[in-house]
């Protein structure tokens, strides 16, 4: 009896309904799963290089090295692509002044809206994925309760058959209730941890890329009408408060 009743018997008892149900939570585990694994590495390559970044960017002489560094190379982060935006901008801005219809307003207001764009862009991008993972934290639970909720089903239906609720015509509609509900758990739980941790790195990802754009639109309009574009960068302060124009939303 022992060994009747192993795993492979209650898989044995589950129907369409159940099979559909277990294929569905496998599936939102795997995906989750896939997703936790590459945003985390992606996440800390990212970091790493941001690291690196700004560690040069804060140790040159001048913006036009920064530039003829970025020019060489293709900007692997979101802080050397955001530089890279706001130096092609200002060089932009000064060739053909207010003739375009995008450097209306002043360079001033034509550098904000580039870096705005820029950090949306990148919002956007580091929320890739954390939809379905979402998805996966707050609907397997309720999946996996239907599940649950269908096995107790079965194992009414095989006591209202046999007319006695042993055990032998309960255990398998039994446990495929409960392999529902530790399977919805388990899928549940890891996926919410992922989620809040990612939404926490995003945010203060984005504050420090909105404190760099506050010193980018510093250096590429004030100081170069100081005429300090090309003299030697201001001490070294990546993580300086963001300026409102960057951000139209407050953390949560």
């Amino acid at each position: 009896m022992d060994k009747g009743l192993g795993f492979d018997y209650f898989l044995a008892q589950i129907d369409g309904v159940g099979i559909s149900v277990l294929v569905l939570l496998i599936s939102l585990s795997i995906a989750s799963w896939y997703l936790i694994i590459t945003k985390s590495i992606s996440n800390f390559i990212a970091k790493r290089r941001a690291e690196e970044f700004l560690k040069f960017f804060w140790s040159v002489e001048s913006l036009k090295e920064v530039n003829e560094n970025l020019n060489s190379s293709t900007p692997n982060n979101a802080f050397a692509q955001l530089a890279k935006l706001a130096i092609d901008t200002a060089d932009d801005s000064k060739l053909h002044d207010s003739q375009k219809l995008a450097a209306a307003g002043g360079t001033s207001e034509f550098m904000t809206r580039a870096l705005r764009n820029g950090i949306d862009q990148e919002s956007a991008h580091v929320e890739n994925g954390l939809t379905l993972i979402a998805s996966a934290g707050s609907a397997s639970p309720y999946i996996g309760l239907f599940g649950t909720v269908w096995g107790i089903y079965h194992a009414l239906i095989q006591i209202g058959l046999s007319g006695q609720g042993t055990l032998d015509k309960v255990a398998g509609p039994v446990g495929e209730a409960l392999i529902m509900t530790a399977l919805g758990l388990a899928v549940a739980i890891p996926a919410v941890l992922a989620y809040n941790a990612f939404v926490r790195r995003n945010r203060i990802w984005l504050s420090r890329l909105d404190a760099f754009a506050h010193d980018l639109f510093i250096l590429t309009t004030v100081g170069d009408k100081n005429g300090a574009h090309t003299n030697k960068a201001p001490s070294p302060h990546p993580v300086s408060p963001p300026l409102t124009f960057t951000s139209t939303e407050e953390p949560q």
